[in-house]
C-alpha cells in the first residue's frame, strides 16, 4: 500500500509555523515515507525547510491573484489522501476546497476565529488540548498520526552562523542576550523603556552585551530601546530569517513577548523569558515539541524538556486576543526587577 500524500497549509506568521512544527512532527513520525507538501508564503520557505519535516515546500502569496491561481491549480492537479489546514482562515482552507481535494482537515467553529470557515472542511476537528501546538496536533491525528506532536530540531546554515559570528566579533560581542521588543501588535509589548533599563542592567551587573532585535517598521522601537539603555550600547540587529536564526541560536537568553522571535529562540533550544499579558501562555507560551502535564499550565512558569522557560505573567491577568495600539495594563504590571531577576536565572546567576 502507497505512503499517504498529505498537504500541510500554514502560510504565516513566524510563531505560528514554529507551533505547527510539532503536529508536522508527528505526521513524519507516523508515515515516514510519507509525500508531506507544506504550503507557506514565500517569506517563510527558509524557516520550513529548517525542520526536515517536508517532502516539498510549495508557496502562495495570497495578496497576488496570479499566485492564487498558480497554486490552485497545482494542488488541483496531484493526488491528496488530505489537506490540513493548520491556519483555519478563509484564505487558507479556501485553496484545498477551491483545488477539489477531498479530504480538507480543520478546525470546528469552537476554534477558529473567522466566522463560517470550518464549512470549507470535511473533517472538523473540535480541539479538546490547549495549547494550540497541541491543537495542530488535533488535526494531525485525524489525519491518521499516533501522537499529537514529536520533537523537532531546526537546522541553520553554516553559511548564516558564520555571518553572524563574524559580525559579533567584529564588535568584540561574545556572550549576548537577545532582546525582542517588537509583537505584531501594540498590546502584548512590554514597554520600549523598560526594555532599555533591562539592557542597561544586564550590561552593568552580568557583563553581558544586549543585542536588539527588530524587524520591518520598528527601526523607531529599536532606536527607543538604545535611547533608554545608557551607555550599554546594545547592538541593534535587523537581518533576514536566516541570520536571525543564528543570531538567536548563539545567544544565552532571549527576553521578548508572545512573538515569532521567541517562539523561534524556543524551537532552537535557547534559554527564554517570555513576556506575557492578554494572550495566555496556556495557549501561546513556550512549547518544546513534547506534551504538556496540566500543571505546565501554571501561569508563572512552564517546565520544558530543555531546563525552565520562564513565563511572566502578572495574577488575575483577563486573557484577550483583541488588538490595540496601546498596550495592554498586564503588561505594564511586569516590573523590571522581575523580568532580570528570570534572566539571571535562566543565565545561571541567582538574581
Amino acid at each position: 500500500m502507497p505512503e499517504p500524500r498529505f498537504l500541510v497549509l500554514r502560510l504565516g506568521s513566524l510563531g505560528d509555523i514554529v507551533h505547527t512544527f510539532p503536529a508536522v512532527a508527528a505526521l513524519r513520525t507516523t508515515f515516514p515515507t510519507a509525500e508531506i507538501v507544506w504550503l507557506t508564503h514565500p517569506r517563510y520557505k527558509l524557516l520550513v525547510e529548517s525542520s526536515s519535516l517536508a517532502s516539498e515546500i510549495w508557496t502562495v502569496d495570497t495578496r497576488s491573484l496570479s499566485s492564487l491561481r498558480e497554486a490552485i491549480g497545482r494542488i488541483h492537479h496531484a493526488t491528496w489522501d488530505a489537506a490540513i489546514d493548520c491556519q483555519g482562515l478563509w484564505k487558507s482552507a479556501a485553496l484545498p476546497f477551491l483545488a477539489g481535494v477531498k479530504r480538507r482537515i480543520g478546525f470546528s467553529s469552537q476554534t477558529v476565529r473567522e466566522f463560517g470557515v470550518p464549512l470549507l472542511y470535511t473533517d472538523q476537528v473540535n480541539a479538546s488540548t490547549a495549547h494550540i501546538a497541541e491543537q495542530n496536533g488535533e488535526l494531525s491525528v485525524r489525519a491518521g498520526a499516533r501522537q499529537l506532536v514529536a520533537p523537532i530540531a531546526l537546522r541553520v546554515l553554516p553559511e548564516d552562523q558564520a555571518a553572524v559570528r563574524a559580525e559579533l566579533r567584529a564588535l568584540a560581542i561574545d556572550r549576548y542576550v537577545v532582546l525582542s521588543p517588537g509583537g505584531g501588535w501594540h498590546s502584548k509589548c512590554w514597554p520600549a523603556d523598560r526594555f532599555g533599563l533591562l539592557c542597561r542592567k544586564i550590561t552593568s551587573a552580568l557583563g553581558l552585551r544586549c543585542v536588539v532585535n527588530y524587524g520591518p517598521g520598528e527601526h523607531p522601537l529599536a532606536n527607543s530601546v538604545r535611547a533608554n539603555s545608557g551607555d550599554a550600547n546594545p547592538l541593534l540587529y535587523d537581518a533576514g530569517l536566516g541570520q536571525l536564526m543564528a543570531l538567536l541560536r548563539g545567544a544565552v537568553c532571549v527576553v521578548g513577548g508572545d512573538t515569532g522571535p521567541l517562539h523561534l529562540a524556543v524551537a532552537l533550544g535557547t534559554p527564554v523569558v517570555a513576556l506575557f499579558g492578554p494572550t495566555d501562555p496556556a495557549r501561546n507560551g513556550p512549547y518544546h515539541g513534547v506534551p504538556r502535564s496540566p500543571s505546565a499550565g501554571k501561569p508563572s512558569q512552564f517546565t520544558t524538556r530543555s531546563g525552565e522557560d520562564i513565563v511572566l505573567r502578572a495574577p488575575h491577568t483577563v486573557t484577550t486576543y483583541t488588538r490595540s495600539d496601546q498596550t495592554h495594563p498586564s503588561m505594564l504590571a511586569i516590573d523590571l526587577d522581575s523580568v532580570f531577576d528570570a534572566v539571571c536565572r535562566r543565565v545561571g546567576v541567582l538574581g
